[in-house]
């Protein structure tokens, strides 16, 4: 079996319902979610022009490739109403693979680990509340660390939501 470390992201809509929309088809089309973070809300990052995203890091038990899981994932995404406009445009559904076990991928259609992880606290608070310790394969630091050393400025807030 394969770890994948999957971050969800929604500004549209009813964002956390988006998310838990997701979560299902992710469930039923991908493998078993075996530990989720809280629920984090932030600004728009990159096009500030935009309603908050409601942001949600999880971790996925999967037997598919990380090929087929990013085939299954753009497919969810499609089913959900995503349309591919402008990059960081508001989106209904938004799911990023952060890892896939401890793998390095560099292929023109997919990166792993995500090449902006590392840039951005509202992928690595939630990343941090449920993967401490894990290491980063390229930059060989955890996760606690990236966060501690994050440039990002935008403000990152923890949501209760059921």
């Amino acid at each position: 079996m394969n770890t994948i470390y999957l971050l969800l992201g929604s500004n549209l809509k009813n964002p956390a319902q988006q998310l838990s929309i997701a979560r299902k088809y992710i469930e039923t089309q991908i493998g078993e979610i075996i530990k989720a973070s809280s629920f984090y809300a932030t600004a728009a990052w990159g096009n500030t022009n935009q309603p908050d995203f409601l942001n949600q890091v999880i971790i996925v038990q999967t037997a598919f490739s990380a090929a087929k899981t990013m085939e299954t994932i753009l497919t969810i995404e499609e089913d959900m109403g995503r349309i591919r406009t402008e990059k960081n445009a508001p989106r209904e559904i938004d799911i990023d693979i952060l890892f896939f076990n401890h793998d390095i991928i560099n292929l023109p259609e997919l990166i792993i680990p995500h090449p902006l992880l590392q840039e951005r606290k509202f992928v690595l608070i939630p990343l941090n509340e449920i993967a401490t310790s894990y290491i980063h394969p390229i930059l060989l630091k955890t996760t606690q660390e990236l966060l501690e050393i994050c440039p990002d400025s935008l403000d990152v807030q923890k949501k209760d939501i059921i």
